[in-house]
């Protein structure tokens, strides 16, 4: 009897699970397998572009590794009509206005996450918030219009040049990375829980107190995870620099003088380049593609720690 039961059991248990199976039906199953397919395409897609555009760019660039040699090529001179293609000084100018930028526009970005999350009432983080999002939709061109009509005058009567240079570059592309740093510091300040918070006011800190000293420490690898992103934006931006630096492939004496950089370079010389010229330049892309995949890989490793953390 007890045998019996047990059968019977199981197979009330079974009934239920074909019953779920037969609800879904052989065209619904081709549907879903059909969409699975697809996505995986999509996805595939992407890594495929990926590697197609780095094996390209890296095959143009292979005369930068037999004819004119690496130490050639990291070398300081760009000169392409006298045979010199060294872009030392195109990587320092892209580092320079990097590097300020950043010390410009992080406490700027930082900054106005932290006031929009944990300061600004509604009423205002309805009004700063579009703003800042609108500043990530404004075509590069207009900002180096702004920087070279604006900007680039005021740093020319500041420093008695012709205000082309990093100087007016930082602050160009400080205001370029702002939405990028504050839209992810923002979700890096948000996802912490409420409770923290909470606890710092219960033990008497200030709202101030809770912000630098439990707030920030406690959002930190999200914060530097969006001045990496920041970062590969501004190595990357070409046309709003290409306006406001000068183009000059030097090494330059002070912020205020004129500098290139490899974007801006590639974008100058591409038009009319040929034979190792334009193998050289591709040669840039390869070095620019490089630094975005090391920025990338910083990216996931900070994401991993946090999971982990």
């Amino acid at each position: 009897m007890e045998t019996r039961e047990n059968s019977q059991t199981e197979q009330n248990v079974q009934t239920p699970k074909k019953r779920e199976l037969a609800l879904v039906s052989r065209s619904t199953y081709i549907k879903e397998k059909a969409l699975q397919w697809i996505f995986f395409a999509c996805a595939f897609l992407a890594v495929v572009t990926v590697i197609l555009i780095f094996v390209f760019t890296t095959y143009s660039a292979l005369p930068v590794f037999t004819d004119i040699g690496l130490a050639d090529f990291f070398s300081f001179t760009w000169a392409p009509s006298e045979g010199h293609y060294g872009i030392v000084s195109l990587l320092a100018g892209s580092g320079l206005v990097t590097v300020g930028a950043l010390a410009m526009g992080v406490p700027l970005g930082v900054g106005t996450a932290v006031y929009l999350v944990e300061i600004a009432s509604k009423r205002v983080r309805k009004l700063i918030s579009p703003a800042v999002d609108l500043l990530a939709g404004i075509p590069s061109i207009i900002y180096g219009f702004f920087g070279m009509i604006i900007i680039r005058p005021f740093i020319a009567q500041l420093t008695g040049g012709l205000g082309f240079g990093a100087l007016t570059a930082w602050f160009v592309l400080a205001i370029m990375i702002v939405p990028t740093i504050t839209t992810l510091t923002i979700d890096a300040l948000n996802s912490i829980p409420m409770g923290i918070r909470e606890a710092s006011y219960a033990m008497g800190a200030t709202k101030w107190q809770t912000i630098y000293k439990v707030v920030l420490p406690a959002a930190k690898l999200g914060i530097v995870d969006a001045i990496v992103l920041g970062m590969g934006r501004a190595i990357g931006e070409t046309m709003a620099v290409l306006m406001v630096v000068g183009n000059a492939p030097v090494i330059p004496d002070s912020i205020s003088s004129p500098i290139s950089t490899l974007t801006s370079q590639i974008a100058l010389d591409m038009s009319y380049s040929s034979g190792l010229h334009r193998s050289a330049l591709f040669g840039m892309g390869v070095v620019l593609f490089i630094i975005s995949a090391a920025l990338v890989g910083i990216v996931r490793l900070i994401s991993k720690k946090k999971k982990r953390g």
